[in-house]
């Protein structure tokens, strides 16, 4: 007996059996519990910006001067793949983009190495700044968009601002948030407006001005005080907190009198020019206080690595439920602009359907051809192979998303063949050992002159130890060709996994949990099916053969489709097509020319 017979002959009485089924159950329920759910798979695309300050040059010497020779030094990295550039004034930022599959960790290494040992690229007496490297990657995207607007013509997008980032050190206590960002809205900013006039009637420069607010907003250490045994460090100094500060510094001295900021210049207290515009319009439906386009700020929110999006995005949303009322006044309107988790979730559960759909229409298509008995070993097998096919699609690093269950819902076709095949064999050998055509042991019977005997007219009582002997050897017989069209179907899909470039990464799911998926159901069905068989098929009865070839039919049944009658629904199918194709050489060339016609058509 081959390797497929003694497998299933050991776990057949085996109290492991249960166990390694359950097991693979309860493992399937924990990776859809613990899988983190997105819309697309995870790609590792290696990306940083590197900005470059040039303070006071023009775009075009930031171009020549920096931006150009800084691609040179950059395009020497190995693993690039492309390095763009913008020069503006002021300014030079470089993007790096590493190919499909680079590490990160290491790929930014080399970035830091090879900007520190190239230090000599540019003069130093250019007062160019040191560059500053900036990391980016597929989880900077958000997956949360929150904006805040208001009717209220009162109300601008500088309160909007105010709000928006009084919310950020909020957001940002959820466990699994990454970036915080407001998007919109002018910052806060206290400007002083010099008057030349009056600061020349104090006898003031621009330069008292400057050093006076440098000097009044800084603090530093002074030392150590020791008082009641303790230490206590003394900070000398203190920030401007308001424009009312700023107002009061001291910036000279007029005929023994000081000399204050606001006797030579005004100060403003307000929002600064905004960089970025946010605008939410709402439609008639809103109301007609809220109809319209309104002034909005955005709150970004994205997160960790391997944090599942669907319970951040909800986290994040309840935080904000909360902070109704509190932090969020009212009049102030938060609509979820975009919400990755909703609709990675959504996607998720709308193939799981269609998963559990499939796994139905092959277990019925299955009970129609074999019976209801077979169908549901083969259900059996199905399920507990999707659950371990998915423990270990969460254990190699994906996540459920659309390519990785498609790939489940493409290999629900060829994961069934394996549990069919065996179940099938089992059913025929029980059949032919009911016929008195096999021996207790699941061999060929023979009478003394060495010809099979074919039990006519015989009747046979298959009763389950009979059946446990007969299992075996039924697994064995096809364990061989079962094994080979396994190994083949995985050779067949594995290449897939090796595809370079963006569609590598994107796609491996489908090779990968398919590749895994078939090896499982191989080793369930020479485990678990034979098992499964022997307690859910009948057994026990007493089948009665009335002639030679005819089905062997349990007392108080009909004959069923599936069984060996020669006359049954298939045979007649198949020998009506078949019988033409093997004895007829004009329909054998009839049928090759059809088929080089539709391949040539196909082809057209």
């Amino acid at each position: 007996m081959g390797i497929s017979g003694r497998i299933a002959g050991f776990f057949l009485h085996s109290r492991l059996t249960p166990l390694i089924a359950l097991v693979a159950l309860l493992l399937g329920a924990f990776a859809v519990l613990v899988t983190p759910r997105e819309e697309e798979p995870q790609i590792d695309v290696t990306m940083a910006n590197v900005f470059i300050p040039f303070p006071g040059a023009s775009a075009k010497d930031v171009e020549n001067l920096v931006a150009t020779p800084a691609e040179q030094v950059l395009a020497r990295i190995a693993g690039i793949d492309h390095v763009y550039s913008v020069s503006r004034p002021g300014m030079a930022v470089l993007t790096v983009q590493y190919k499909v599959g680079e590490d990160g960790t290491k790929a930014l290494v080399r970035l830091y190495d090879t900007l520190e040992s190239h230090k000599d690229w540019l003069s130093p007496v250019l007062g160019v700044g040191a560059p500053i490297v900036k990391p980016k990657g597929i989880d900077d995207v958000p997956i949360v968009g929150l904006t805040l607007w208001t009717a209220d013509p009162k109300r601008g997008a500088f309160e909007l601002a105010r709000v928006a980032h009084a919310m950020e050190v909020e957001i940002k206590r959820v466990p699994g948030t990454r970036d915080v960002a407001t998007i919109g809205g002018p910052a806060h900013v206290v400007r002083v407006l010099m008057e030349a006039e009056r600061m020349s009637a104090f006898g003031v420069t621009a330069q008292d001005v400057r050093a006076a607010l440098q000097s009044s907003n800084a603090s530093q250490p002074a030392g150590t005080l020791v008082k009641d045994n303790r230490e206590v460090l003394v900070q000398t100094g203190a920030y401007l907190a308001s424009a009312a500060d700023v107002k009061q510094l001291v910036v000279g001295v007029q005929n023994g009198q000081p000399v204050f900021v606001t006797d030579v210049a005004r100060v403003e207290d307000g929002p600064d020019l905004p960089t970025d515009y946010v605008w939410f319009g709402s439609g008639a439906a809103a109301g007609a206080k809220a109809s319209g386009e309104h002034p909005a700020v955005t709150l970004a929110i994205s997160k960790k690595p391997g944090q599942n999006a669907v319970d951040v995005a909800e986290q994040v949303i309840a935080r904000v439920e909360a902070l109704k009322g509190q932090i969020i006044p009212d009049g102030v309107n938060v609509t979820v602009t975009r919400n990755y988790g909703e609709t990675a979730n959504d996607k998720a559960m709308k193939l799981i359907q269609k998963l559990g759909f499939a796994t139905l229409s092959v277990v019925a298509l299955v009970w129609f051809a074999l019976g209801r008995r077979e169908a549901a070993i083969v259900g059996v097998a199905v399920i507990l192979t999707l659950a371990a096919t998915l423990f270990a699609s969460w254990a190699w690093g994906f996540t459920l998303n659309r390519v990785s269950l498609f790939a489940l819902i493409f290999s629900i076709g060829i994961l069934v063949d394996d549990a069919i095949v065996v179940v099938e064999n089992i059913h025929r050998h029980q059949q032919l050992a009911a016929r008195g055509q096999l021996d207790g042991h699941g061999a060929a019977s023979t009478d003394d002159a060495g010809e099979t005997r074919t039990g006519q007219g015989a009747a046979a009582h298959v009763d389950r130890p009979a059946l446990a002997r007969l299992i075996p050897g039924a697994v064995d017989e096809v364990g061989g060709p079962t094994i080979l069209a396994t190994l083949t179907v995985i050779a067949a899909l594995l290449p897939m996994a090796f595809v370079t470039g963006l569609m590598g990464p994107y796609m491996s799911p489908i090779p990968i949990n398919a590749s895994m998926g078939m090896a499982l159901s191989l080793a369930i069905a020479f485990v678990v099916t034979p098992w499964a068989s022997i307690r859910i098929l009948r057994w026990g009865r007493k089948y009665s053969c009335l002639t030679e070839g005819a089905a062997c039919v349990a007392e108080g049944d009909k004959p069923h489709l599936h069984s060996e009658h020669p006359e049954d629904f298939f045979t007649k199918l198949y020998r009506r097509v078949m019988n033409p194709l093997l004895h007829s050489v004009k329909w054998r060339w009839t049928f090759l020319a059809s088929i080089v016609g539709l391949l040539l058509a196909a082809m057209a």
